[in-house]
């Protein structure tokens, strides 16, 4: 028998950060997503908290608890709940930090994580998303090459969170056969980032293009040393972050439709009673459920040490057909009010298609 239900430490951090989201972000969303942008401030705020660098050992800058693929997704979940633009804005850093901190050397971790883990936000960021991806997202086009002790890196990555802003990024790249992580900073020969991508949804997170044309690296760029990374691994703890983020959505249209749909009359009474709602409404929770579960069992095998490969893999695909349904029975069941902009719904609906086409926007 297991135990699903959450410890004293994790219900305390998901209560806070639940918290931060009902006075800062729910009620703000909409008017980021029209401006385009995050407020700096707001981001600082869930930083504080401890985003991303609560597993990260005191010596290197962080709070020094358990490396926890748990307590990220139920952070995540939260976080999506009021906003998934916010969320991978917030957790952007962990796509560099987590990595580090996980699988890096010790030297890599004393050159690298000090400045990423401090009490104020800076990005960093990770770029591994290829214009050419569709589910194989371990075929990577990006190529590393190594050239008189230092490694050259060309390609070209897409859908790089906040990467125009990052004072370093890992960028993923093929040496050998085997995928690899490097670290890249700003301003590096051969590195150009773009202006920021337009794309579908989440209008208020600054995704870009990067591309590498003979940026040359040296040899500690290289995560992990000779030894590398274990690719499997990295792309697991990114698709638990988007189911989990897929739960926070999933729940955000839910609980909306449920109050809608009690408050809404027709006919005289509220459309709730409706049997073809009340069906949706249901099919709408348990879908919710099956997406935060199969989030949590993969996030549980990571934390254990085991490989999450197919469960990670099943999670994000299951996360990204659900969010799709779930957020469109959401406009559906409100109707011609679920079409305007003002609408969460609406949001929810455009952002929930990121999670089905895109990889590594955060880490759990």
């Amino acid at each position: 028998m297991f135990d699903l239900s959450l410890s004293k430490e994790q219900k305390m951090v998901k209560d806070s950060f639940s918290k931060l989201v009902k006075d800062l972000i729910a009620d703000n969303a909409h008017e980021m997503d029209e401006a385009g942008e995050i407020p700096v401030s707001a981001v600082q705020k869930a930083w504080e908290l401890g985003c991303s660098v609560s597993g990260v050992p005191e010596e290197f800058g962080g709070y020094g608890m358990e490396d926890s693929p748990i307590l990220s997704a139920l952070v995540l979940e939260e976080l999506a709940y009021g906003d998934m633009a916010y969320a991978v804005a917030v957790t952007a850093p962990s796509l560099f930090i987590t990595p580090i901190n996980d699988m890096g050397t010790e030297d890599q971790k004393k050159a690298f994580l000090p400045n990423a883990c401090t009490d104020d936000y800076h990005v960093y960021t990770m770029a591994m998303c290829e214009p050419h991806f569709g589910a194989d997202a371990v075929s990577l086009k990006t190529t590393a090459e190594k050239k008189n002790g230092s490694y050259v890196l060309n390609g070209v990555k897409c859908f790089a969170p906040c990467a125009s802003q990052a004072e370093k990024m890992l960028v993923s790249a093929s040496l050998d056969g085997e995928n690899n992580l490097f670290v890249v900073e700003k301003g590096a020969a051969g590195l150009s980032v773009s202006e920021k991508e337009k794309n579908l949804g989440l209008y208020s997170l600054e995704t870009n293009t990067v591309t590498l044309e003979n940026c040359e690296v040296p040899a500690d760029a290289r995560i992990g040393g000779d030894k590398g990374v274990d690719y499997d691994r990295v792309l697991a703890r990114s698709r638990v972050a988007m189911a989990s983020m897929a739960a926070g959505m999933c729940r955000c249209s839910l609980d909306i439709v449920k109050q809608y749909a009690v408050e809404r009359e027709q006919f005289g009474e509220p459309i709730a009673h409706r049997q073809s709602i009340a069906f949706m409404i249901a099919e709408m929770a348990y879908e919710t459920d099956a997406i935060r579960l199969m989030a949590w069992q993969a996030a549980s095998r990571l934390e254990a040490g085991k490989s999450a490969k197919r469960e990670a893999y099943l999670a994000k695909l299951y996360a990204g057909e659900m969010a799709m349904k779930i957020c469109d029975y959401g406009v559906q069941i409100l109707g011609g009010h679920g079409y305007i902009r003002e609408m969460n719904v609406e949001r929810l609906y455009r952002n929930a298609r990121s999670i089905a086409c895109v990889e590594a926007l955060s880490m759990a």
